[in-house]
């Protein structure tokens, strides 16, 4: 699994009092040891006024239909989370250059980097 993969996955609410299936982007790098991935949190509630954090992504761009997404979507990288490789039920898509290089951007954002 490759960084910038949609998946959909069981992700973990703040408070850790349960999860949801919902969609998910893989973040880690793709040549990390181990059997856990990090992801950012993917809503299909996208504000009028996204964060610097946030990155949408919209049926109007090129490469949506890659994705995976059926809906306009936000991937809100400063809402992350670590989880084992086995709870991921599937791949839906996946992002394309150009929106990997903006994830990044709004990842190094969040980050402070």
């Amino acid at each position: 699994m490759r960084r910038g993969t949609v998946v959909l996955t069981p992700f973990p609410f703040t408070d850790l009092t349960g999860a949801k299936v919902r969609p998910a982007v893989v973040i880690s790098r793709t040549d990390r040891p181990g059997d856990d991935v990090i992801l950012a949190f993917v809503s299909s509630v996208v504000p009028t006024r996204p964060l610097p954090t946030d990155l949408v992504v919209h049926p109007s761009h090129p490469d949506f239909g890659e994705t995976g997404l059926k809906v306009p979507s936000i991937i809100k990288c400063d809402k992350l989370a670590t989880v084992q490789r086995r709870i991921i039920l599937g791949e839906l898509g996946q992002l394309s250059a150009t929106q990997l290089r903006d994830l990044e951007q709004c990842l190094r954002h969040a980050l402070g980097m």
